[in-house]
């Protein structure tokens, strides 16, 4: 686990803190003829290295040096073929941890990988899925005839209002696995604090109404399915 989490820290600390956004704009223009580029990995090689602080470590260094680079230059290409750029960084730092988990296990990768899995909380790991798209589905049909009677006068961003409430239900259910009670509260006083405006200058009963529907209802569907997982372990 030592291993892992050094070459954890030494990746975020190469993509993230040793990579000025001028890097990867020189990057994305020039791709493989990059200067940057190649100068990114040698950080990576050297910041592993630093970290690890033992020299029989150095061919574990050096693949991860070379597969950063192979990812970092398939992402490069392929980046203009997707409509959202988030998708390829994405899995361009998933496929960095996945080489990063086989060089730190690589001597019981496999008996390591069904061990992680064995550990898995599915119960906890449905519950979790549930309190997000299933549960803003399920409040959407419960909202749908109300949200036809509420006149909006201003703008918001796309889905705003779903990532909100997806976030907000994680939280709580989060807060009941660790029998946090009181900051589902401190929860719903801070989302109350920011809805204070909106509600104040609009002066509509009905929008007042329909938010404190949503607000409740969305806790109230992250608290049950909360506690039925609480039942459920015990």
């Amino acid at each position: 686990m030592t291993i892992f989490v050094k070459l954890l820290l030494a990746h975020l600390i190469g993509d993230f803190l040793l990579q000025p956004n001028s890097w990867v704009v020189h990057k994305e223009e020039y791709k493989a003829k990059s200067k940057y580029l190649y100068v990114h990995v040698l950080l990576h090689f050297g910041v592993t290295m630093l970290l690890l602080w033992d020299w029989t470590f150095w061919k574990i260094a050096l693949f991860i040096m070379v597969s950063h680079y192979s990812i970092d230059v398939l992402k490069l290409y392929v980046t203009p073929l997707f409509k959202h750029a988030n998708i390829p960084f994405f899995l361009d730092q998933l496929l960095h941890l996945i080489v990063l988990y086989c060089c730190a296990y690589y001597t019981n990768l496999w008996p390591h990988t069904v061990s992680l899995f064995e550990k898995i909380d599915w119960a906890l790991v449905t519950t979790a899925f549930f309190v997000t798209f299933p549960a803003a589905i399920i409040m959407g049909k419960i909202l749908e005839r109300m949200s036809g009677q509420i006149a909006m006068d201003h703008e918001s961003l796309p889905n705003a209002g779903k990532y909100i409430g997806i976030i907000e239900r994680l939280f709580v259910l989060i807060f009941i696995v660790l029998g946090n009670w009181a900051s589902i509260g401190l929860l719903i006083t801070a989302k109350s604090v920011f809805r204070f405006n909106d509600l104040k200058d609009s002066n509509n009963r009905k929008l007042t109404e329909y938010i404190l529907i949503g607000t409740l209802t969305s806790f109230g569907l992250a608290i049950v399915a909360g506690l039925i997982y609480s039942m459920i372990k015990i």
